[in-house]
C-alpha cells in the first residue's frame, strides 16, 4: 500500500523550497537511480526513491563573499542531519506511514558520512541505496547541486517514475496472490 506519491512529496512547498535551495534536478537524478538500485538491494522503491528525491532537503548555502564555498560546506556540513528531520515532519503532515517516514528519515540521515569523524557507518539496503544514489550523481566541487532543470521537465520525471513505482507495487501485489 502507497500512502503518499513521490509527487504529491515533490510538489509540497516545503519541498520545493528546499530542493531549490540544493538542486531539483540533482534530487531527480538521484530519485531515479535510486529507483533502479533498490531492485538490486531488494528494497521498497517507493521508500527508496522518495528518501533519495529528499535527501538533500536540509542543506545550507555557504557562501564567502557572495560565492559558492564548498570547503567551507565541506568543513560546517550537517544537512543529512537537518534533512532527515525537515522530511520526517514533512512525511508525517502529508499522511506518510509514521515507520515508512521514520526509515526514509534514517536513510536521509545516513546518505552521507561528511559529517561523522572516520566515516565508517554499517548501513542497511535502504540507506546504501540512497548513499550510492547521491554518489552516482555527484560532480567534483558540488557542482551536482547546480544543475538546471525547467519546472515542466522536472515533474514530468517525478510523473514517470510514479508511474514506474505504482508498476513495481503492482507486480509485487499479484506475487502476493498467486
Amino acid at each position: 500500500m502507497r500512502n503518499v506519491t513521490l509527487e504529491t512529496v515533490f510538489l509540497h512547498p516545503v519541498t520545493q523550497r528546499y530542493l531549490k535551495r540544493s538542486g531539483i534536478a540533482h534530487a531527480i537524478a538521484v530519485a531515479e537511480y535510486a529507483f533502479d538500485l533498490a531492485k538490486q538491494y531488494q528494497v521498497n522503491r517507493d521508500h527508496a526513491t522518495k528518501a533519495a528525491l529528499l535527501h538533500d532537503v536540509g542543506h545550507y548555502t555557504w557562501y564567502t563573499e557572495g560565492k559558492w564555498d564548498y570547503d567551507k560546506y565541506r568543513k560546517n556540513d550537517i544537512h543529512a542531519i537537518k534533512g532527515a528531520s525537515r522530511a520526517h515532519k514533512l512525511l508525517i503532515r502529508i499522511g506518510e506511514d509514521p515507520q515508512v517516514a521514520k526509515e526514509i528519515a534514517v536513510a536521509i540521515l545516513l546518505h552521507t558520512d561528511s559529517y561523522l569523524p572516520n566515516g565508517e557507518l554499517q548501513l542497511k539496503p535502504l540507506q546504501q541505496v540512497v548513499h550510492l544514489a547521491d554518489e552516482a550523481d555527484e560532480e567534483t566541487g558540488g557542482n551536482h547541486h547546480y544543475r538546471r532543470i525547467d519546472d515542466k521537465s522536472a515533474l514530468e520525471r517525478i510523473q514517470l517514475l510514479d508511474q514506474k513505482i505504482m508498476q513495481w507495487l503492482s507486480m509485487n501485489e499479484m506475487k502476493h496472490i498467486i
